[in-house]
């Protein structure tokens, strides 16, 4: 990894000019990061670390439309206060605007940053021979000339950029924690959402699961008249699961397995984890077990934890 030249501080337009900065657009927008360079150097991996930071994200957009999304952004009942747009060649050329409408946000005292992303000719090549995609500026020809008219192209925007990026030899994770490094408050960065969520298997497997945990072997308080018709939620019905005590060996096993997989899913970057607990009916079971596990992970460092139950609702058959 080799970062060219490092982030400088958020500056408006007048103010990157020597002087008092005053803004000449009202907008609630407080940064907006311009994404571009070399196809195949990890655009879109950077986009998604600010669309998963919470930044409003464009992709593929030309830049005379840059300008017009910032006036989109400074109409009253605009919201969006982070934006992050990807701007590179497969505009065409619409793309040779793109430096002149980055002056244009200077001047505008918007406050944004031009990141860079860039990679050798081998990794580059070798990146596209494993995707099998053509270069945007060589459909017919080889994707080395695509690469060689890419970079006079983007000469003059990459020595504008705020910061940039060599890719080579870079994994997708190692990209990300940088960004994120740069751009982005440390707590943001890092957290990832983890959700922990019962469901039913009568009602049909989870469509967005990570990690899946099969509980029908414990004890089912639906054939209990007395807790049939309540839920996980309920302590006579936690009671009842944990009876026998395959509730604690489930819990004498399953912690140190988390235990190591949070963490190393935190450190490579994953923003969403869903762990799905399945019983039978999704409302005893399943819902006891999440909201155990939710409590227990709640507040560890890297973690924000979310519990849902798909199924809790349904009414139990008899």
């Amino acid at each position: 990894m080799a970062v060219i030249r490092p982030l400088r501080p958020r500056r408006g337009g007048a103010e990157r000019r020597g002087q008092e900065s005053v803004p000449l657009v009202e907008t609630r927008l407080e940064h907006l990061v311009v994404i571009t360079g070399f196809s195949g150097a990890g655009k879109s991996t950077a986009m998604n670390v600010f669309e998963d930071a919470g930044y409003f994200c464009v992709d593929n957009l030309p830049p005379e439309l840059i300008r017009s999304l910032v006036e989109v952004f400074s109409q009253g009942g605009s919201k969006v206060e982070r934006a992050a747009v990807v701007s590179d060649v497969r505009g065409g050329v619409y793309f040779e605007a793109l430096r002149a409408v980055v002056d244009d946000l200077d001047a505008l005292g918007v406050s944004h940053h031009v990141l860079f992303l860039e990679a050798d000719e081998q990794t580059l090549v070798t990146r596209y021979k494993e995707t099998r995609r053509r270069h945007p500026l060589a459909p017919e020809g080889s994707v080395a000339a695509g690469i060689a008219s890419e970079r006079a192209l983007l000469a003059p925007l990459r020595d504008r950029a705020d910061l940039v990026i060599d890719t080579t030899g870079m994994s997708a994770a190692a990209l990300r924690g940088k960004i994120a490094d740069e751009f982005l408050p440390h707590a943001a960065a890092t957290k990832m959402a983890l959700t922990f969520m019962s469901f039913g298997f009568k009602h049909g497997p989870p469509r967005e699961e990570d990690l899946a945990l099969d509980v029908r072997f414990l004890a089912n308080p639906h054939y209990e008249a007395d807790l049939r018709e309540l839920t996980g939620l309920d302590d006579q019905v936690v009671e009842y699961i944990a009876s026998d005590g395959r509730l604690g060996e489930l819990y004498e096993r399953l912690f140190p397995l988390l235990d190591f997989l949070l963490p190393q899913y935190v450190s490579e970057g994953k923003a969403h984890l869903v762990v799905a607990i399945g019983c039978t009916g999704g409302r005893h079971r399943s819902v006891a077990i999440a909201e155990h596990l939710a409590e227990r992970y709640r507040g560890h460092e890297g973690i924000e934890v979310a519990v849902a139950h798909r199924d809790i609702d349904k009414r139990p058959s008899a």
